[in-house]
């Protein structure tokens, strides 16, 4: 099955993954850092204009059909619940109780009845196979501590020709950009997260039909999959 992005020059596909390693002491966990709940109040004020016009718009260009199940891993305060049509049932899960607790402030607000949200381990989804006609995740996967964990979970909730969209900061394929960022990962994962995540590395030999969006611009930092559930084998 294959994905035309609207607007946008053909898609490259994604080249094949290296062997995933075991997990190490040095993964980003920031479901225990100290600064993780601290930074809520900025997360509010500054994250949204970096990232949530694009969020936005990517979710609204996946035409979500009425009745729809959709899934967000990590949906954190809930910057993305605006571009969620009501006409579908959003289930949102995070690690974090503080920032549920802020999109529930949003849902009760705005009163949107069709999305729920409740605290979950992305790595550990607590749905049944093929639950979910699509399933999104906006800047998550070089936060979780096992990458390859959380898209295997991922794949294993979206139905069979569902959609699966991923918003995140990918190892660049440029070897100089690479090496630049790279020096940033010792420092970035005392924060919670790191930056030398390669979306082949994550992606690895799942079931998934894995499409890049063209980046905007050469120096975006952010890059946009867009996946296919396979069908399963007879």
């Amino acid at each position: 099955m294959n994905t035309t992005l609207k607007d946008s020059p053909p898609a490259k596909p994604v080249k094949p993954a290296k062997p995933a390693g075991k997990p190490t002491a040095k993964q980003a966990n920031p479901e225990h850092s100290r600064l993780y709940s601290k930074f809520i109040p900025a997360y509010e004020a500054l994250w949204p204009l970096i990232v949530r016009r694009r969020v936005l718009r990517s979710i609204e260009a996946l035409n979500i059909t009425p009745n729809a199940k959709v899934l967000e891993v990590g949906i954190g305060t809930g910057m993305s619940m605006p571009a969620y049509p009501k006409h579908a049932e959003v289930t949102g899960i995070d690690l974090s109780d503080d920032m549920l607790a802020q999109a529930r402030v949003k849902i009760e607000r705005e009163g949107w009845d069709h999305i729920n949200v409740q605290p979950m381990n992305a790595q550990k989804l607590e749905f049944p196979d093929q639950s979910f006609d699509f399933v999104t995740t906006f800047h998550v996967v070089s936060v979780v501590s096992d990458p390859q964990e959380m898209m295997s979970e991922i794949a294993r909730v979206v139905k069979p020709g569902g959609s699966v969209l991923i918003i995140n900061h990918f190892r660049s394929e440029n070897p100089w950009v690479a090496k630049v960022i790279d020096r940033a990962d010792p420092f970035t994962r005392h924060l919670g997260w790191r930056t030398n995540v390669s979306y082949g590395d994550v992606v690895g030999e799942l079931p998934l039909e894995v499409k890049v969006q063209p980046k905007s611009s050469p120096f975006s930092l952010f890059t946009i999959l867009h996946a296919t559930r396979l069908e399963q084998a007879a």
